[in-house]
């Protein structure tokens, strides 16, 4: 619900309660339906999120009196937000990461299907399989299977929040999330998305083993300094915000800078899972298969901005073909710099498209750092996966002035039909 002031949305919230408990037998579907039925939404915002006509009753109650309530979002949202849609790299997954909307959401069900479809010439095993923990399905300790997993899931989170009327004016990447990003834009169509993620994350095989990265909380100028004895061995492989960088490398030369770090009490932490050096001259050694599986992808024009992490500024389809693919994983991931020129444009709203947000510490750095004022939004957390997350967090969207379609998730009558 909305109110043009505070005082309004409390007033609102006291009246709705007051009707709901004198009517017991309309359902709570009923009056959500009702309140989303038509009009322009105001300023002052507020959702309550709940499965319980008690919970959503208790929560009305709350806004009503100005108390806070864990179930109720409020916020003040402005027009004109500009949304971006970010794709992190891997560390975001974990065990069952898309189970529940598999079961409990028809667009993303149908997204993941799309995409294993895409996946079945380059794979020989099931994406459902792997997302559901199907006992004989490969591990997410594979990076050959992880990273198109991760692919899959990013992709069918951006349909889920486009088809509530959430759309992206821009995309941005990190890593491997760049083919997530230019594929949700447009930039490259499902085939060869997938493709592209399903080959080369096999390459990388090459590389396993002799490989860690390690990602370092404070000054970025401190831990370049410290680098400096260790060229050709420790390259910086991402700079994520002005307080937080990663650096990759063989094991052995990584696991002596950590110590390093240690003894300058800067604290910081090995990707878990990641037995490669990306962003490194590791990589070099799968550069000519690499280069061939890119050179293979068709680039499509599109009507939603990329922002490329590899050269740090908005470019165009036809800068995605050639030795792009490449370079996104052999050269630093400037990310820093990347929402920097997206802040510098005018876009103030970052939705995080995957199994948990990752980014968001970086993203807040850098917006305070330029004294941008920013809303950071994430669809799902560690262990919370499923339709209730996702209604949280489009409530979260809502509260900061994104346009959110409620009626997707009503029917007709107001029977609470699932999107």
């Amino acid at each position: 619900m909305s109110a043009r002031t505070g005082a309004g949305l409390a007033a609102r919230a006291a009246r709705l309660s007051g009707q709901a408990r004198s009517d017991p037998a309309t359902s709570a579907a009923e009056i959500g339906a009702r309140l989303v039925a038509g009009g322009t939404p105001s300023g002052e915002r507020a959702v309550v999120v709940d499965d319980t006509r008690e919970g959503l009753l208790a929560g009305l109650d709350a806004l009503a009196s100005g108390e806070e309530a864990p179930n109720l979002l409020t916020g003040r949202g402005e027009a004109g937000r500009r949304a971006v849609f970010v794709f992190p790299g891997q560390g975001t997954e974990w065990p069952g990461m898309a189970a529940d909307l598999l079961r409990s959401a028809p667009v993303f069900a149908d997204r993941v299907r799309a995409c294993e479809q895409a996946l079945a010439p380059h794979v020989d095993w099931s994406l459902e399989e792997v997302l559901t923990g199907r006992a004989g399905a490969p591990s997410l300790e594979r990076v050959d299977v992880l990273q198109p997993v991760l692919f899959a899931t990013m992709v069918s989170l951006a349909a889920l929040w486009r088809s509530f009327g959430v759309e992206p004016a821009a995309v941005v990447g990190h890593s491997q999330g760049e083919i997530a990003a230019a594929h949700v834009a447009g930039a490259l169509s499902l085939e060869d998305a997938a493709r592209l993620v399903a080959l080369r994350s096999r390459t990388l095989e090459a590389i396993r083993g002799d490989g860690a990265m390690v990602t370092i909380m404070g000054s970025g100028e401190q831990v370049r300094e410290m680098l400096a004895g260790w060229e050709g061995r420790l390259w910086v492989a991402a700079v994520n915000g002005p307080g937080a960088l990663t650096v990759s490398g063989g094991v052995e030369d990584v696991r002596a800078f950590e110590s390093a770090l240690s003894a300058a009490r800067i604290l910081r932490w090995r990707l878990p899972g990641v037995d490669f050096a990306a962003h490194s001259g590791q990589v070099e050694a799968v550069r000519d298969e690499v280069l061939r599986l890119s050179k293979e992808t068709c680039p499509q024009d599109t009507g939603v901005a990329f922002y490329s992490t590899v050269t740090a500024g908005r470019i165009g389809p036809a800068g995605l073909g050639g030795d792009y693919w490449y370079r996104n994983l052999r050269e630093t991931v400037r990310f820093h710099k990347t929402v920097s020129a997206l802040l510098a444009d005018g876009y103030d709203t970052f939705v995080e498209c995957g199994p948990q947000p990752v980014l968001n510490i970086g993203l807040q750095g850098i917006a305070d750092e330029s004294g941008t004022p920013v809303s950071l939004l994430a669809s799902l957390r560690r262990d919370e996966g499923g339709m209730r997350r996702f209604v949280t967090a489009l409530a979260d969207a809502y509260v900061h002035g994104l346009p959110v379609d409620w009626r997707r998730l009503y029917g007709e009558a107001g029977q609470g039909a699932p999107c």
